[in-house]
């Protein structure tokens, strides 16, 4: 069993992730300061030992900030991508508390000199070695345990209490990804016929037998996956279960009620269900995101200036009417914002202007109009909204309010777009959905988008739009 070795396997864990940041440590020791090309012999460059010291304190630290980040949560469940998140989250608070102890102590007597000549340069090479060896050491780790698991060792053995669409869900997601480890032995259930087998997995009998099934203490952990016509049942099965010193958990039969992943937050001892899990909502990753979006469209509104002059100008010279134009749409927490954009037709009656998209070869739109829409030149002035906080670099769509009120009857889920802010690219763009193209995958790549957001997301459809640019877009 499993549960034998796992407190082995976590201890080694930390020590090799300890080895790693020492090792990281070392390099960055000898790149800046200890190599031909570095430090040494310059003056107030510290001794050896004394950098060496700092380990000491700098690994312990660390270590408590990769538990703090939840890097030691089981590779099973854990996703590279967020992996990887939590050690740059971890390595950029160690960073920040790093320069806080060095400036703020600088003047204490009798360390104050060392923290004054303490190498920067080699305290920076270290974030961006130990975040490098440390994601290629935990990757090395992930390879090797799938691999090991998909070959049928390092297996948890495991029991679903009570057959429904949960379990079937489950049964399906592990029978996808062997190199979990996860090993189903059996079902109780009091609907199936005992000795049957359903999804591959054999019904041990009924929920009265739980008591005496566990009472041999074969598994590693136990599912509940009860339907919800008998959640009556759930109170004495999970006192069963935790009875039995197993660990157990509960899988929710939600499917057809909550269509989305919802986590959980603890209310001061009571767990709180959120339906639907939305990254931005938290302060670090608004803040990241909006730093961002202000650096970037600050950068952008530099370098394409001239192009933007050059556009007002022919704008002018080719049609009569203003060269930007402001057009209301619904932005976060469904509050309208002027967007602006540069022309792109001819003035229109504000009745025909406000219900119809754009379509292919629409008469309405100028010559310079066609051009700059091709090529995305008409999004231009939105950087400014922006810098304004209106938008968002990458995000979904905003929608004209007419559009909003009527799509969010006819599309389910339309409206969770506006928790976030809107974009001037976004994923539904990238992959073909924008103008005249089905709401319905639009809202789906939408959701996909803020339920999956990360920095890297950005960063990928920021390049997607960069060398692709947008599709269907006339």
């Amino acid at each position: 069993m499993i549960k034998s070795n796992q407190s082995k396997l976590n201890f080694s864990h930390v020590v090799l992730d300890a080895a790693v940041i020492a090792l990281s440590y070392i390099l960055a020791w000898y790149i800046i300061i200890g190599s031909n090309l570095g430090l040494a012999g310059a003056p107030g460059t510290l001794a050896q030992d004394i950098y060496f010291r700092a380990l000491y304190i700098i690994i312990p630290v660390y270590l408590v900030l990769y538990l703090i980040f939840d890097l030691y949560v089981p590779k099973r469940i854990q996703s590279r991508r967020r992996e990887f998140g939590n050690i740059v989250k971890a390595n950029i608070m160690g960073l920040m508390l790093f320069t806080f102890v060095l400036y703020a102590g600088r003047n204490i007597q009798g360390i104050g000199p060392y923290l004054r000549n303490f190498s920067t340069r080699m305290i920076v090479a270290f974030f961006g070695l130990n975040i490098v060896l440390e994601t290629a050491f935990r990757n090395a780790v992930r390879m090797a345990l799938r691999r090991i698991r998909a070959q049928g060792f390092n297996q948890k053995h495991m029991l679903l209490v009570g057959y429904s669409a949960a379990a079937e869900g489950f049964i399906q997601r592990n029978n996808d990804n062997p190199e979990w480890g996860y090993h189903i032995l059996g079902i109780l259930d009091d609907g199936l016929e005992r000795g049957s087998v359903v999804d591959g997995v054999r019904v041990l009998g009924d929920l009265s037998d739980l008591r005496n099934i566990l009472s041999g203490n074969d598994f590693d952990e136990i599912v509940v996956t009860l339907p919800l016509d008998k959640y009556e049942y759930l109170k004495p099965v999970v006192n069963i279960c935790e009875k039995s010193g197993v660990h157990t958990m509960f899988v929710p039969d939600y499917q057809n009620i909550i269509p989305t992943t919802p986590y959980t937050e603890d209310l001061e001892g009571l767990p709180v269900v959120h339906i639907r899990h939305v990254p931005l909502t938290g302060l670090f990753n608004a803040t990241v995101k909006r730093t961002m979006d202000l650096i970037g469209a600050t950068v952008a509104l530099i370098i394409f200036s001239p192009l933007m002059l050059i556009v007002m100008i022919i704008i002018k010279l080719t049609s009569p009417g203003p060269v930007i134009y402001a057009q209301e749409r619904v932005g976060l927490h469904n509050r309208p914002f002027k967007m602006y954009k540069f022309r792109s037709m001819y003035v229109q009656p504000p009745e025909e202007e406000l219900n119809r998209w754009t379509t292919k070869g629409d008469p309405r739109v100028t010559k310079i109009g066609r051009f700059i829409r091709r090529f995305n030149i008409d999004e231009m002035p939105q950087f400014i909204n922006i810098l304004r906080g209106d938008m968002s670099l990458v995000g979904p769509r905003p929608e004209r309010p007419q559009f909003v009120e009527k799509f969010k009857e006819e599309i389910p889920r339309y409206m969770i777009k506006h928790q976030v802010r809107p974009g001037l690219t976004g994923w539904a763009q990238v992959n073909g959905y924008r103008g005249d193209t089905s709401i319905q995958k639009r809202i789906e790549h939408d959701l996909y988008y803020i339920e999956n957001w990360t920095l890297g997301l950005d960063i990928k459809i920021l390049f997607l739009t960069l060398f692709k640019g947008f599709k269907n877009a006339y």
